[in-house]
């Protein structure tokens, strides 16, 4: 095996030399960003990946040892293949973890397909490791890591016709048939869907018809939102009601998906009275709606029409990402007024109040990225759904692209039909003015996390809130890291419950009762200062973060009482649920 020369045996590039070339590359990308060029790299990945490469400059012995590792694995790999063909059956250089991607027994029986899905896996180690080892600001190695990454899934076998097995298998097995139908769907979506996969069947899911169906009535609207009163299903419930607070990146009925699956139905089936605000869906005509609109005409509003309704003079609060963020600016507010008592409680799903380490997300909220926006989004009045939509897609490449590209183009299947990204598709909107304090406040500036956030004229302080507070975070989260959640949770100085579920952003929320469900908890200990710490503390659970959350929400909802009427005199009911603006398109 060829070793390696050692790191400090190999000259440095000359300093003068790499200075010299940096400060030409960054005049380079800048004219190139004030260009129409810009087109060509709208994330402005370019200048991320050239610092890497000046930064493996430095690095000359690390690069000639994954050099040197990657041509000597091709050569075994290569061997091994050869004596897997004469029936042997050994080991290559590279033992590859679970993929979906490759399930196909042809990827570990066929030594041509063996062959190559070795050096797709070694080229992508190779990758990995010198862009990893790079020294570069984190900023811009998650640029990096994300160019690379999305490549990577891009140029993977399993993408193309000639070299995937169960593609091939299924045009021999239908004649061509399976070819055909995947050529008309990728010309139809060339035409009607951006180039882009369909990941759903159109109409195979509808809000009200077949999600957000848990009975309740619209008891409140104004020009920003709806507020849903649902109609109690037990005999007598808590005493103090409980208020979802949604993000309005997507529409509501996330929590409200299907019987069965939905968390609305799931809390008022343990006796809770709920609310849930629905969003309107902005146009150009809400261009200078602001996060104090958000504040003030949202949740502090739905709070007023519920004590209202209820007579109930405080209220438990679960707030989803970034309506978790909207809730803790509104718990901080209400104690900087002297209020903080009409909150009893908080749940915070997927929420990041810290946005210090803001994961993959931070790929697309740079100072360069929100800029370029801002000008966008001034000539509309918001940000457009399929942008939102679009991001969220490409931080799950190989999930919520690629596979849909393999299974309706190359197999010429239809998309299964699935809930959730019936909701996923049914994208909303962001004002522009909201929009752009939002980004910059929270990603760029992280004023929440710091208490430098001012919002309805009061500067908001996190570490004041004093409640009781539910936090959930999900471990394959890509938008709200867990460990990013954590930390967040460290800022309050009320008792924090922290929980984590498995699966993603989404699905970790979605989560009924299931034999797959597990969750961890640290029982009876305040919070350890770092998140790894926490992990190897808490126990893990079988079952879902909703039977956790029952029971600890149920301690935080009073005595039993007879239900409150739906709506009353001053707020009668105006639609029934799911209302009018979530079906605003």
């Amino acid at each position: 095996m060829t070793t390696a020369p050692e790191h400090d045996s190999v000259p440095q590039v000359n300093e003068v030399v790499r200075d010299r070339m940096a400060a030409t590359l960054e005049y380079v990308f800048d004219q190139v960003g004030r260009s129409s060029l810009a087109g060509l790299d709208p994330l402005f990945l370019a200048p991320a990946l050239a610092q890497t490469t000046l930064a493996l400059f430095d690095s000359p012995g690390r690069v000639l040892e994954a050099v040197s590792r990657y041509y000597t694995d091709v050569a075994q790999a290569q061997v091994v293949a050869g004596a897997r063909a004469m029936g042997h059956d050994l080991p290559g250089p590279v033992v590859p973890g679970p993929d979906r991607r490759f399930a196909d027994p042809a990827w570990s029986d066929n030594p041509a397909f063996w062959l190559l899905r070795q050096q797709y896996e070694i080229f992508s180690r190779t990758v990995s490791a010198l862009t990893q080892g790079a020294d570069v600001p984190a900023a811009v190695a998650r640029k990096t890591a994300f160019a690379t990454g999305t490549v990577l899934d891009a140029i993977a076998p399993t993408n193309f016709l000639a070299t995937n097995p169960a593609a091939l298998k299924k045009a021999v097995e239908t004649g061509g048939q399976s070819l055909a139908r995947g050529m008309k769907t990728f010309l139809d979506d060339l035409a009607d869907n951006n180039g882009q996969p369909r990941q759903i069947q159109p109409d195979a899911h509808k809000a009200g018809r077949d999600m957000a169906l848990t009975p309740g009535k619209v008891v409140f609207r104004n020009d920003l939102m709806e507020l849903i009163q649902y109609q109690p299903s037990t005999a007598t419930v808590h005493e103090i009601p409980l208020l979802f607070s949604p993000p309005w990146i997507n529409k509501y009925y996330v929590l409200d998906l299907a019987p069965g699956r939905s968390l609305v139905e799931w809390a008022v089936s343990k006796g809770h009275t709920v609310f849930l605000i629905s969003y309107r869906n902005p146009d150009e005509t809400m261009r200078t709606v602001t996060m104090d609109d958000y504040l003030l005409s949202g949740p502090l509003t739905a709070m007023d029409v519920i004590r209202d309704i209820t007579g109930s003079p405080s209220v438990n609060l679960l707030g989803l990402c970034l309506g978790g963020t909207l809730t803790t600016a509104l718990l901080a507010y209400l104690d900087a007024t002297g209020a903080g008592d009409r909150v009893n409680s908080a749940t915070f799903l997927n929420t990041l109040i810290d946005f210090s380490e803001p994961g993959m997300l931070g790929v697309f909220t740079d100072e360069r990225l929100i800029a370029k926006l801002e000008v966008s989004m001034q000539e509309t009045g918001f940000l457009p759904a399929d942008s939102m939509r679009g991001t969220f897609d490409l931080l799950r490449g190989n999930d919520l692209i690629w596979s849909y590209a393999v299974n309706n183009w190359l197999l010429g299947e239809e998309p299964p039909a699935f809930d959730l990204l019936s909701w996923n598709a049914d994208a909303t909107r962001m004002p522009a003015d909201m929009h752009s304090f939002y980004l910059r406040s929270c990603y760029l500036e992280n004023q929440l996390a710091t208490g430098t956030m001012e919002l309805a004229g009061q500067e908001l302080k996190v570490p004041a809130i004093k409640q009781d507070l539910y936090f959930l975070a999900a471990e394959q989260d890509h938008i709200a890291p867990w460990r990013s959640s954590y930390a967040g949770a460290l800022l309050p100085t009320g008792k924090v419950r922290f929980v984590l579920s498995n699966s993603g952003h989404i699905a970790g929320i979605v989560n009924p009762p299931n034999p797959k469900s597990t969750h961890r908890v640290l029982e009876n200990e305040p919070l350890p200062a770092e998140p790894d710490q926490w992990l190897a503390k808490a126990t893990r659970h079988a079952g879902t973060w909703w039977e956790d959350w029952a029971g600890w929400i149920g301690d935080h909802a009073g005595a039993m009482r007879k239900p409150p009427t739906s709506g009353n005199r001053k707020h009668q009911a105006l639609a029934d649920a799911p209302g009018t603006y979530v079906f605003g398109a």
